[in-house]
């Protein structure tokens, strides 16, 4: 993260006493160099997973950042993608990264993905790494909001992980970086929401649920498995009702 190419330990700290739109807006030239940005091996997974899906119309990148996951929904969207991010920073990069080109469409939007301003506009919508950036109590409107921009038998994906346990040394870096965070926003206004271990996977199905979806796991093989035999990642796939009854989808795994 230090490198000729990622921020400084300085950049960081200002960043992190901003507020997130404009720590992400300073954040954005250096954010594909340092480890937030989502990597390329867990989108090629979803990427893999979601083929057998399609085929798809329209794609949304929620909280799309620099366009990472706007990449992978041009290979499988024929007609149109749009990401959607609140800082104008992160999607000045990604348009320069991802290209427009006569099919699919790609449009970039300045939005808050508690208020979308999309009708039922798209049959995929994808989000990576942007549940830390959400408190528990918006989870209801969150998921609310996404499936009101989804058409019937429209899909919802992301990916999650299993958490690693005290004896990991991540789980104590995740932790740490926890607890400063609660310690910042504590003490400096106005606050940096970003957080690793504040969602619970359950209590984010059953908002989905809750939202009128129904939701799916499908093993992510290339990550493989814990000791237990359960999958390390999964792609959760929430699907709006309203699929006609000829469709059939893929048996999840795992």
């Amino acid at each position: 993260m230090f490198g000729p190419e990622g921020p400084t330990l300085r950049e960081l700290a200002v960043q992190a006493l901003s507020s997130v739109e404009r720590g992400y807006d300073l954040l954005a030239p250096k954010f594909d160099h340092t480890p937030f940005r989502t990597p390329d091996g867990v989108l090629d997974a979803v990427a893999k997973a979601l083929a057998p899906l399609g085929p798809f119309t329209d794609g949304l990148d929620l909280c799309c950042g620099t366009g990472a996951g706007t990449r992978l929904l041009t290979g499988l969207c024929h007609r149109s993608v749009t990401g959607v991010d609140f800082s104008a920073g992160m999607l000045d990069v990604a348009r320069h990264r991802v290209r427009s080109t006569s099919a699919p469409r790609v449009a970039w939007v300045r939005g808050d993905a508690r208020a979308l301003p999309f009708a039922a506009a798209f049959d995929l919508v994808v989000s990576f790494g942007a549940f830390g950036h959400f408190l528990p109590r918006e989870l209801p409107g969150l998921c609310a909001r996404v499936h009101s921009v989804l058409r019937p038998g429209g899909r919802f994906a992301f990916p999650v992980f299993a958490p690693p346990g005290p004896a990991h040394p991540a789980f104590w870096t995740l932790l740490g970086f926890d607890t400063a965070m609660r310690v910042r926003n504590a003490l400096w206004r106005p606050p940096f929401v970003m957080y690793y271990r504040a969602l619970r996977l359950g209590a984010l199905l059953g908002e989905l649920e809750r939202a009128g979806f129904a939701v799916e796991l499908y093993a992510l093989p290339e990550f493989g498995r814990r000791a237990d035999g359960s999958p390390r990642g999964r792609l959760v796939v929430a699907r709006r009702g309203g699929v006609p009854a000829a469709e059939v989808s893929p048996r999840p795994a795992g």
